[in-house]
């Protein structure tokens, strides 16, 4: 069945190229993926002829996009604190090789070449990886099957599998099968996403062990010297932190602040939309002056800013760290798609507040239901669930004490792994 489903693929492969070089004259950022890997292995050479071949032990590690390498990033670390390790990072999107193709963490960043055997063998012998270590999901058939082939050693790391998951929709499930056979491990978020890999692909292979984003909140959390300058500005005051705000979270909750602010004084704002173009930041800055709140950005941010003003992040990178300042977090995305990364605010033990939007995040669901997080629907509801949260104290820190609980008590799933990669008696520290 595996030799079936390389044959189909290798035929339907070219259709889908086609597919995605169409989409390229509607779609900027398949356009700029495509133009980003133009002279891909050339860039690889030169980057290598930097990189000693020492006999280090070689991991390539690929991510989707920002978020999956976000994932991967705590194994990178630990991976880095031990020696003769060496460290390939592959991105599938635009937006995730921009955001970190300078990560100083790793030997080497680059896009994942497009799936085709001959790709994948060339940057197989360009690497000579050990291991690959993929996060999450993105399932490249010809660059598993030849990894497999080279003798690669492959790891799902932080798989998820949903009883109602495309994956094991008839159409895909055999499909599926042959792509998960082609692991020699698979570490899983959750025990019932174990057990799911084992019922649905009668697989041996897999281990719990936990989700990494939870060691990489607590380490990003031990940083925050980018936003410590703010801190003056917002002493003495009450502050919400809206992080990643779309415009159907603007809808809703500038009014709601509105409201609020003329209940309770010293009460501030930091909002963070989710794009920082110009066209986004004008709209944003309409929406407030509408209002009538005044505002500063925090790119032109004076020495008399105070804190009674609203202040627009009109810069990327400070979001996770921007929690530290906050009294409460409202988590956009959840009147839209779906809400955002929650794990970066419930870390710093302060209490949540975000849209129904929430099937695709697991701790948004598992936070909400044990009481850590209010889940609202209206304006109305927002602005209760705020007037709640920054008038009663006790009900605050009981929320934000949950939340923190909540992150700790799930630590460690990058020790797994790294145990796995490094066996106790192989590791020098």
């Amino acid at each position: 069945m595996l030799q079936f489903w390389r044959v189909l693929y290798l035929l339907l492969f070219p259709l889908l190229q086609l597919g995605v070089r169409v989409a390229a004259f509607f779609s900027p950022k398949i356009r700029a993926t495509l133009q980003g890997r133009q002279h891909l292995f050339e860039r690889i050479e030169q980057a290598l002829q930097h990189i000693p071949n020492d006999g280090s032990l070689r991991v390539w590690i690929h991510a989707a996009s920002v978020g999956e390498f976000e994932q991967a990033r705590p194994i990178i670390q630990k991976l880095r604190a031990a020696s003769n390790v060496q460290v390939f990072v592959s991105f599938l999107s635009v937006s995730g090789y921009e955001a970190r193709k300078n990560y100083p963490g790793a030997d080497l960043v680059c896009y994942l070449p497009e799936d085709t055997e001959r790709n994948a063998a060339r940057f197989l012998e360009l690497l000579r990886p050990s291991f690959l270590l993929l996060m999450r999901y993105d399932f490249w058939f010809n660059h598993l099957f030849t990894a497999r082939e080279y003798g690669v050693e492959l790891i799902l790391a932080n798989a998820t599998l949903y009883r109602n998951s495309t994956y094991l929709k008839p159409i895909f499930k055999s499909f599926y099968e042959q792509v998960f056979s082609l692991f020699d491990k698979i570490f899983t978020v959750t025990e019932d996403d174990k057990k799911n890999f084992e019922t649905a692909f009668g697989l041996k292979n897999v281990e719990v062990a936990g989700d990494t984003r939870y060691d990489q909140v607590l380490l990003r959390s031990q940083s925050t010297e980018k936003v410590q300058h703010l801190k003056p500005f917002f002493a003495g005051k009450k502050v919400l932190v809206a992080g990643s705000v779309w415009e159907s979270d603007l809808a809703l909750l500038i009014p709601a602040f509105k409201r609020l602010c003329a209940q309770l004084p010293h009460l501030s704002l930091i909002l963070v939309p989710h794009e920082v173009d110009s066209e986004t930041l004008e709209h944003v800055q309409q929406r407030l002056s509408s209002a009538a709140l005044s505002f500063e950005r925090l790119s032109s941010l004076s020495a008399a800013f105070s804190g009674d003003k609203v202040l627009v992040v009109d810069q990327i990178g400070y979001l996770a760290e921007l929690y530290s300042l906050a009294n409460v977090a409202y988590i956009g995305g959840g009147f839209g798609t779906n809400v955002h990364n929650v794990l970066e605010a419930a870390v710093y033990g302060i209490p949540l507040v975000y849209g129904s939007r929430i099937r695709k995040s697991r701790e948004a669901q598992e936070l909400a239901a044990m009481g850590a997080a209010r889940v609202v629907r209206t304006e109305g509801e927002l602005f209760s669930s705020l007037q709640a949260l920054f008038t009663n104290e006790t009900l605050a820190h009981t929320c934000g004490h949950l939340c923190r609980t909540h992150v700790y008590s799930r630590l460690g799933a990058t020790e797994k792994i790294f145990r796995y990669l490094f066996p106790l008696s192989q590791v020098s520290a």
